[in-house]
């Protein structure tokens, strides 16, 4: 049995009441203060930050490591963004309630955004999983609230602001999950954030803003895809190469290649939903490239497929290499033997809708060597918002849903009468999650620092612009 589904099951199975539950949660201030949470933790035996990151150079493709680290070196903020290696390790030595749920493993602002559920409705929720795995709650908290005070320091707030902004989060966080105690666990399963119901509660200049971004991420799909991304070339349509940024896979592979391909979409077949498994059979698929993404995924393999139907209806579906959580070595195992499979259990458990066609596979190279991925679609009304243009009011704001969100992820799996009972009701875990951002934001630049550093004198290769 995994990780995932002992978590779940042993939330289902309590017999403990609500009452005890959250008496308990108070009472574990005895055990691990809230206060101590302002605090980093053991700064004596912390490891190289930049040694860190080149650990983790090392599985990835060694021509797209300069892409990685120069689009780190742009700001203190897109430091942090690929930074999450850093920081599971700096938080393994600081202060653990050991209150587990489910991690995103990555929470910070730039991983939340909007999406189609399901049933096609945008909803706003965490949408990226790479480091997903079971921990201490509290280490997503911090890991979002330490974004929100970096990147407000990179709009120039004042420090005042900065503090009311990551406070919000925090709250978010906090009074969410509290109301997720009054749910059913089947409530809370199905509970989302539907991006509808967000507009109708904004004023006029906000709604006109928040309508034109809703526009931009309805109008992103295959379609869409195909106009941005394809050529026809000899009455095919055919991925647009943009070195290093996307390269072709030749379509000519040798036969032996082909059947292991072959194999490799087969197995991802085979973890879906039999009525889901038959939406993909009745594609065809048309072209490969390898994209690169993002910026703490940078180096890892990331493909980018296109499939048509029978009528020549695209779709664009995305496989992208899965490795081990980076919380593992401090959290422990997460319980899967595939690290796709790992990412696509932690997502379905976080969110309360995603990609119908979710899934994961193992790659078998020729040489005996495997590399685990997981599927999803592309483009499939897919928006983030751009939060280096946010200012107070907007940021404040915005930290609060993302805060929210994140509440509704950890309720799926925890306990959340425990964790509301150690957060307590009024606002004191928010001025201490905030100190701890404010101090972290401190140490992330001095990270910044050292991998500069590290770049201009040769030790850590880097390419701007890219």
């Amino acid at each position: 049995m995994s990780r995932v589904t002992e978590l779940h099951g042993e939330r289902m199975s309590s017999t403990d009441d609500f009452v005890e539950r959250q008496a308990a949660g108070r009472a574990h201030r005895d055990v691990v203060p809230l206060e101590a949470h302002a605090d980093l933790g053991g700064a004596d035996d912390r490891p190289d930050p930049v040694e860190l990151l080149v650990a983790q150079d090392e599985t990835r493709l060694a021509e797209l490591v300069p892409i990685r680290h120069g689009r780190m070196r742009v700001s203190p903020f897109t430091f942090y963004r690929g930074a999450a290696a850093i920081m599971a390790s700096d938080l393994s030595r600081a202060a653990t309630t050991g209150l587990r749920v489910q991690l995103c493993g990555d929470a910070h602002l730039s991983n939340f955004g909007v999406f189609n559920g399901a049933d096609r409705r945008l909803v706003f929720d965490l949408n990226d999983f790479d480091e997903t795995a079971p921990g201490p709650f509290e280490w997503d908290v911090k890991r979002l609230a330490a974004s929100v005070t970096i990147a407000g320091r990179n709009n120039e707030l004042t420090r005042k602001q900065i503090m009311s902004v990551t406070r919000a989060a925090v709250r978010g966080y906090r009074e969410v999950l509290d109301r997720t105690t009054a749910f059913s666990p089947l409530d809370v399963h199905y509970y989302r954030i539907e991006v509808d119901s967000l507009v109708a509660q904004m004023d006029e200049k906000r709604r006109k803003r928040s309508h034109s971004a809703i526009a931009k991420a309805t109008r992103k799909d295959s379609v869409r895809a195909l106009k941005k991304l394809t050529e026809v070339v000899d009455g095919e349509r055919r991925i647009v190469e943009n070195p290093p940024l996307i390269i072709r896979v030749d379509a000519l592979l040798e036969v032996a290649e082909q059947e292991r391909v072959a194999e490799f979409f087969g197995r991802y077949v085979a973890t879906l939903e039999p009525h889901r498994a038959d939406v993909l059979r009745r594609y065809r698929l048309v072209d490969m490239a390898h994209k690169i993404v993002g910026v703490g995924s940078v180096g890892t393999r990331c493909m980018i497929v296109l499939v048509e139907s029978d009528r020549g209806a695209p779709l664009f579906m995305q496989f992208k290499e899965a490795t081990g959580s980076v919380l593992e070595p401090y959290a422990g195992d997460a319980g899967f033997d595939q690290a796709g499979e790992r990412v696509v259990r932690g997502q379905r458990l976080m969110q309360s809708t995603g990609d119908i066609l979710l899934g994961w596979s193992r790659y078998e190279r020729a040489d005996g060597g495997t590399a685990d991925f997981y599927f999803r679609q592309l483009w499939d009304g897919k928006g983030s918002v751009e939060v280096d243009e946010m200012g107070p009011k907007r940021l404040k704001n915005y930290a609060w849903h993302c805060g929210a969100a994140l509440a509704l992820a950890h309720a799926r799996s925890g306990d959340a009468a425990m964790i509301t009972g150690y957060l307590g009701d009024d606002d004191t875990a928010d001025h201490v999650f905030a100190e701890f951002a404010d101090r972290y934001a401190d140490l992330n630049l001095t990270d910044h620092a050292a991998h500069e550093a590290a770049i201009e004198s040769g030790r850590v290769p880097a390419v701007d612009g890219m």
